[in-house]
Formats: C-alpha cells, structure tokens, sequence
C-alpha cells in the first residue's frame, strides 16, 4: 500500500501563488503517475494536473497557463506550483498515486492523500 501525505496549502491573495507538495511512501514495485484533484464541497473532484513515469503530463482547462506539475522520481514526490491565483481556485485539493503493488500484476491502483485546503481571498 501507498501512504500519501500533503503539507502544504494556506491562504493567499488573488494574483498570488502557492505551491503544493506530496509525497509518496509504502511498500510497492512502482509508481506510475501522481497528480493533483481538488473538490468543492457537494462536487465531484476535477482534474487539476497530472504527471506519468515518462514526465507525460495533463492539466485541466481552467488551470493550464497558470499551474505547473513536476515530480521527483527519487523523492517520490509531486509538486504543484500554482500562479496567478484567483478565488474560483479555492477548494480542498487531493494528491493521487496510481501505482503498481507488484511486479506480477502491470494494474495499477490509486490511493489519495487526505486533502489540503486551498483559501484565494479577493
């Protein structure tokens, strides 16, 4: 299993930036993907940026010019820098890690971080 932690989140200014942090730990053969989700209260999570083992990455619209994904593979972790922040961004972001349990199975699963709020005041 994957152990996912988030510090990271807090409170910033329209126009500002922030950036998140995750990172993965637990016994598994190897992770394939880690990425970030956020959720407002009552909605379905929506992507915010992903990032595979070959650095292949994914944004949703509404951050894509604004937010970079990047990863250490070493580290087993992900970063989020986020810019140009307004109050639509505000929402409780997830870490998600899709990884292989074993070398036997090529499935992956994916276990999610806790949550981190993110607050964009106006």
């Amino acid at each position: 299993q994957v152990q996912v932690a988030e510090p990271g989140g807090g409170l910033v200014q329209v126009g500002g930036s922030l950036n998140l942090s995750c990172h993965a730990s637990g016994s598994f053969f190897e992770i394939k993907q880690m990425g970030w989700y956020r959720q407002d209260q009552g909605n379905q999570r929506e992507l915010v940026a992903t990032i595979t083992d070959e650095s292949i990455t994914n944004y949703g619209d509404s951050v894509k010019g604004r937010f970079t994904i990047s990863r250490s593979y070493v580290k087993k972790q992900v970063f989020l820098q986020m810019n140009r922040l307004k109050p639509e961004d505000t929402r409780v972001y997830y870490c998600a890690v899709d990884f292989r349990p074993s070398d036997v199975r090529m499935e992956t699963e994916r276990s999610w971080g806790p949550g981190t709020q993110v607050t964009v005041s106006s």
